[in-house]
């Protein structure tokens, strides 16, 4: 997939836990290390408006498109 997500990366800048994200955006950490991972086929809006908020960040700072990694 062309799009990276980068959210581990932000994650230990902000020194911040996966644990602590999931119970701020509402989602189990089994789907956030999915996310994490770059597994998913898609984020809500609303879920990526929590995770900017929780790690006060931009959606460009968690997510790259790589022509390089396209299918």
């Amino acid at each position: 997939m062309a799009i990276v997500v980068r959210l581990d990366v932000m994650l230990a800048r902000r020194k911040v836990r996966s644990k602590d994200l999931a119970a701020f955006v509402g989602i189990t950490e089994a789907n956030l290390s999915l996310l994490k991972q770059g597994r998913v086929k898609g984020v809500r809006f609303e879920t990526l408006e929590k995770i900017c908020r929780f790690l006060d960040c931009q959606p460009g700072d968690l997510l790259e498109w790589d022509e390089g990694q396209a299918d």
